[in-house]
């Protein structure tokens, strides 16, 4: 007679499973609106309908990249999920939307239910500074995918905005200023490069100090939270024509989104001090200086166009919330290209 066989001896944990769902509730709960429907547990996340003369509704879907590995390797999983949400307002908030809701996806090769609760707690903390409700997710357990500690996390987000407020290159004009607000670090794009760098060239671990950030270790200089820019911009959304949300490609692979074909983005690199973080891992990766601009943010989270008489506003509000705010560039007559001087 052979052994019998169960779900636990095929590598998935059903109560470790239910542990984590019930971690999950106070944090869900925590996060919801006046629009969120329902209770926790329900097989769908329940959303009342945007109201407006014409909302429409935004949405987007993205990851962290291998920011997660500095996550794993530092043991620190608490902060990984406001990054992922964060990331996901900023891609809706660069067409004019702001975030109704959010759901999030783990996987797991074996089920931790406290590292999944520190995501979601992440996560959670997100929705809470984007007043964004959590109405779901899922917690998968696929042994044989991902091998332990390794995970992998995912998010999407909707939003809304009024049809005759959307953002983009249609509202861009010659002359318009171009802002930008500063970013807290790599955010999260460059990561596989940066990762490579500080491991083979810097010789470093998550624990070491990094060089230059006084006292601060590699983990924290990586872990540093990707910034949201929607408490900022919220209430200069009617004056704004176009946001670039600075993430992989950098400023030359993002801005261009913002333009039409007829204008140009002259974006003056000299305007600001690249950050040390960049410096460092420029210089021991020996990176040329258009790949670093192409690879990393260099400082820059999100870019505003926006007409000259508005953009005094825009950086007074960033200064109130602790964010550096300088005129980096302006738009003039072209083909839709990205000119990087000095």
């Amino acid at each position: 007679m052979t052994d019998s066989m169960d779900y636990r001896s095929a590598g998935v944990d059903i109560e470790a499973g239910e542990d984590a769902k019930e971690r999950y509730r106070r944090l869900v709960e925590s996060t919801r609106t006046a629009g969120a429907v329902g209770a926790f547990g329900s097989f769908g996340g329940l959303f009342r309908a945007p109201t407006g003369q014409r909302p429409l509704l935004v949405a987007s879907a993205d990851g962290v990249g291998t920011k997660i590995k500095v996550a794993i390797e530092s043991g620190r999983h608490d902060t990984i999920g406001n990054c992922l949400v964060n990331h996901c307002v900023n891609d809706i908030l660069a067409q004019g939307a702001e975030p109704m809701f959010f759901l999030d996806y783990v996987a797991f090769g074996v089920l931790d239910p406290v590292v999944a609760e520190a995501v979601v707690a992440g996560v959670a903390a997100g929705c809470r500074e984007n007043q964004c409700a959590l109405i779901g997710g899922e917690t998968a357990e696929m042994p044989g995918l991902y091998t332990p500690p390794d995970y992998d996390l995912a998010g999407f987000i909707v939003g809304t905005v009024e049809e005759t407020a959307t953002l983009g290159p249609e509202r861009v004009r010659a002359g318009d200023l171009i802002i930008a607000l500063a970013s807290t670090g790599l955010h999260t794009n460059g990561y596989s490069l940066a990762r490579r760098i500080v491991r083979e060239r810097m010789r470093l671990e998550v624990d070491d100090d990094f060089p230059g950030e006084a006292g601060a270790s590699v983990a924290d200089v990586l872990l540093r939270v990707h910034r949201s820019y929607l408490g900022i911009l919220r209430t200069h959304l009617p004056h704004i024509h176009a946001l670039a949300h600075i993430t992989g490609g950098g400023i030359p692979g993002n801005l261009n989104r913002a333009l039409p074909s007829s204008l140009d983005a002259v974006v003056h690199t000299g305007s600001w001090s690249v950050p040390n973080v960049f410096e460092r891992l420029g210089a021991a990766g020996g990176v040329p200086r258009d790949e670093q601009f192409r690879a990393f943010n260099m400082g820059v989270g999100m870019m505003v166009l926006v007409p000259g008489d508005a953009a005094g506003g825009i950086m007074a509000s960033a200064t109130a919330a602790g964010v550096s705010a300088w005129h980096a560039g302006e738009v003039v007559p072209g083909s839709g290209v990205i000119r990087l001087d000095s």
